[in-house]
């Protein structure tokens, strides 16, 4: 029997402000130990070189390196998103982050020469570096090595958090309806029968709706199980997946907001937001605001920003039979 998980290990991917912790205490831990073991290894560098530079000068030169790394992580991040390194996009997307790491070692550069620039002055001394493509063509050969790293570490952490948090797939997606065979011809007609049959315009046979999923699986580390899609609360979009939140617990699915709510019930799931969308049967109480936005207040105590963009669309999802939730939205400003 396998053991159940610590309970920080099942809250950690739906506790914002907690992987917000984790993830700028990694990167600080990361750049601290290069800031520390890269100034060592400078100093050994250049004692063996028998060169005399006052004690700061090397801590400096590393300090103001790994303070432009950590500014630039932000930038990495979201361009990572964008441009998601997967066997899928690897062909497409690859070309993207090579230009991206040229980029990269430009901003690098220039910005730890500012900051060394400024440090000198303070200590009254000047700063005097290389040649600028001299010293451009020696940091690219590191800063290369820097974002693959870096990219690398964020493509197995996204890895990590799709294990901790479960990634959900349709179940069993019914196959498209087989069209009819066309009957077969007659040996012959009449001239009369062959006129009349020319003047029919065929009938186009109407297209069978889309099949919508009514089960997803999830799997979340050694675990499978089933939810029901009348059981999901309500969808954000989240780069190349959506979350589904069910029960107060977050699964992805790897597909736009757009095209997977192409996929569910219209009469059932609204799309509030850019960002969002609802089950209309989980929504406890809708709350005006003065920007014209709304704030939805679910069933599960979670809360969801509803645009003014996208209001109407919810009064109409609004309009209920008699007795159910939905009988008061009209009483509340929709």
């Amino acid at each position: 029997m396998t053991a159940p998980a610590p309970a920080w290990i099942d809250r950690y991917p739906h506790d914002r402000a907690l992987r917000r912790r984790a993830e700028v205490g990694f990167w600080a831990v990361v750049l601290t130990v290069q800031v520390a073991f890269n100034t060592i290894g400078t100093w050994i560098d250049l004692r063996g070189a028998h060169r005399v530079v006052a004690a700061w000068e090397p801590l400096w030169w590393e300090v103001s390196s790994a303070l432009v790394v950590a500014a630039l992580i932000p930038a990495v991040v979201a361009f990572e998103r964008r441009f998601v390194l997967r066997r899928g996009t690897l062909q497409r997307h690859l070309p993207w982050h090579v230009l991206a790491s040229a980029v990269y070692c430009t901003v690098h550069l220039a910005g730890m020469w500012t900051l060394r620039y400024a440090g000198y002055a303070a200590m009254g001394q000047s700063y005097h570096p290389g040649g600028w493509w001299e010293q451009w063509g020696y940091e690219y050969l590191k800063d290369v090595r820097s974002y693959t790293l870096t990219v690398a570490a964020l493509v197995g952490y996204r890895h990590l958090l799709l294990r901790l948090q479960g990634e959900a797939r349709v179940l069993d997606t019914p196959e498209p309806p087989v069209p009819p065979e066309a009957p077969e011809a007659p040996e012959a007609h009449t001239s009369a029968q062959a006129a009349l049959q020319s003047t029919i315009s065929p009938i186009a046979p109407t297209p069978a709706p889309a099949p919508r999923p009514e089960r997803f699986l999830v799997r979340k580390l050694r675990s499978e199980f089933l939810i029901a899609a009348s059981d999901i609360a309500w969808l954000q979009a989240e780069a190349n997946y959506v979350g589904l939140h069910v029960n107060g617990h977050d699964y992805l699915l790897r597909s736009t907001l757009t095209d997977f709510l192409t996929q569910l019930d219209p009469a059932q799931f609204v799309r509030v937001h850019r960002s969002y969308a609802v089950n209309l049967n989980a929504i406890a109480e809708i709350a005006p605001l003065d920007s014209g936005d709304a704030r939805l207040h679910m069933k599960d105590g979670s809360t969801v920003p509803c645009s003014r963009r996208y209001r109407s669309a919810l009064a109409q999802g609004a309009t209920a039979p008699q007795g159910s939730d939905l009988d008061n939205m009209s009483q509340i400003g929709l």
